[in-house]
């Protein structure tokens, strides 16, 4: 009885304990970095356009402009690379459904030459094989996996993809906009906000990284910032060489 619950309590304990971040880093991720690209390439804009001296409505008009095309810009492109890629796996899983249904052996053997390969002993291999090729769909479902490494119950969306870098780029880009919006007559309330906003995004990315979210808050904050000051002094060269 006593190795019984021995060898409970250590199940429990390494059940707990072996746990790992999301490397995929799900939908955080893709949020994350594109609300960050819509504070950083806005807030580039806004300070470069601010460096030469233009009117706070001309400011104003020129962060709105950059949210809306650079918002436009990612859903179309995040649309168009989505929809592009799961085009190209949908026909590679009818090459793959095809070959399955006119050449069933020829596939049930490569399939136990993949797990033969992996190690598992010939015999048990062509058994498994065998026994996975039974469902047509199931055994689509393993080779998409084991040649293809997809999913294909898992495929992305363009729709949802284009839509939420919509809503993620516009969220951060609106970020520097807001202090003007809000009654705000001078830049530095607004690259304040958007550094607040950068620290912010770098510390929720290290939890998807190994790194501390200090670290990670600091180095896009120092990113972002170097962004800003430099286009902030090319606008500053552009406005006197223009005027």
């Amino acid at each position: 009885m006593s190795i019984i619950e021995t060898d409970a309590v250590l199940h429990e304990a390494h059940r707990d304990n072996h746990t790992h971040r999301d490397v995929n880093g799900g939908w955080l991720r893709p949020a994350v970095f594109g609300a960050m690209d819509g504070l950083v390439s806005n807030l580039a804009l806004m300070t470069g356009v601010a460096g030469g001296a233009v009117s706070q409505q001309t400011l104003v008009i020129t962060g709105l402009a950059g949210l809306a095309a650079g918002a436009f810009s990612m859903a179309a492109g995040e649309y168009t690379s989505v929809a592009s890629q799961r085009e190209l796996v949908e026909a590679e899983l009818d090459v793959e459904r095809r070959e399955l249904r006119k050449h069933p052996k020829d596939e049930m053997r490569e399939l136990a030459a993949l797990y033969e390969s992996r190690g598992v002993e010939p015999a048990l291999a062509r058994e498994v094989a065998r026994q996975l090729s039974r469902d047509p769909e199931q055994a689509l479902e393993i080779h998409a996996r084991e040649e293809l490494g997809i999913d294909p119950g898992d495929l992305p969306s363009p729709l949802v993809a284009a839509v939420s870098s919509f809503g993620a780029f516009a969220l951060g880009a609106m970020l520097p906009v807001l202090p003007f919006l809000l009654g705000a007559t001078a830049l530095w309330p607004a690259v304040l906000l958007a550094l607040i906003g950068l620290f912010g995004c770098g510390a929720v990315v290290a939890r998807v990284t190994a790194r501390t979210w200090w670290f990670s808050g600091l180095r896009q904050l120092v990113l972002g910032g170097a962004a800003a000051a430099i286009t902030y002094g090319l606008g500053t060269l552009f406005g006197v060489a223009v005027g």
